[in-house]
């Protein structure tokens, strides 16, 4: 099918089971509710841990292997996510659907990046949050995980750009570490970013 579902075939996480700690730290500092979404979700680790927190969600990936994985770990954890198979160049975006949109180092072209960022403006509620760690332009010489395709790196004016008229919650640009399973792990040059989409 693709090369994500070959990834995702074998029994191990490859970016393990814990939720990404930006996203963590956010839902606590949030205490993000309701109907939240979770795109390029991979293995679950980040929508499991939401539904965890009470949250309804639903997670969108186009690796099929994923999914189901998803669906194992929510059955360890004993909770329940929502999977859809949803390649991102056809994704249907409702507006005013979502309370919350996750997307955890989901990297796409350029131009499919700009249709789902847009897309994510549009589905989120008035008074809902879009929640992302990505890697930045600046993260090839870090070898420590990502594509290694400079489209495939965000820039920091996308956010700026897409999300001028949003209020700014939080926006980084700069180092991390991170330890994730086997394919994120140590120096990492990320862009955090929270918005909240306005009530008026």
């Amino acid at each position: 099918m693709n090369t994500w579902n070959d990834r995702f075939q074998h029994e191990k996480y490859v970016y393990g089971t814990e939720p990404n700690v930006f996203l963590a730290e956010m839902q606590k500092k949030l205490q993000l509710a309701g109907d939240a979404l979770a795109i390029a979700e991979g293995e679950g680790r980040n929508a499991v841990f939401l539904a965890e927190q009470g949250m309804n969600v639903t997670a969108w990936d186009y690796a099929q292997s994923g999914l189901e994985k998803t669906k194992r770990l929510a059955s360890l954890k004993g909770t329940v996510v929502q999977t859809d198979l949803i390649d991102l160049n056809e994704a249907q975006w409702k507006e005013n659907k979502w309370d919350e949109i996750v997307c955890i180092f989901g990297h796409f072209p350029q131009q499919l990046r700009q249709r789902t960022l847009s897309g994510v403006k549009k589905a989120i509620k008035p008074g809902g949050y879009f929640v992302t760690e990505v890697y930045s332009l600046y993260q090839l010489p870090y070898k420590s995980g990502g594509p290694q395709d400079l489209d495939f790196l965000y820039r920091p004016e996308e956010f700026w750009t897409i999300f001028s008229d949003w209020r700014i919650v939080h926006f980084f640009m700069g180092e991390v570490v991170r330890h994730e399973g086997e394919l994120h792990n140590g120096l990492s040059h990320v862009i955090q970013f929270v918005g909240q989409k306005p009530t008026n």
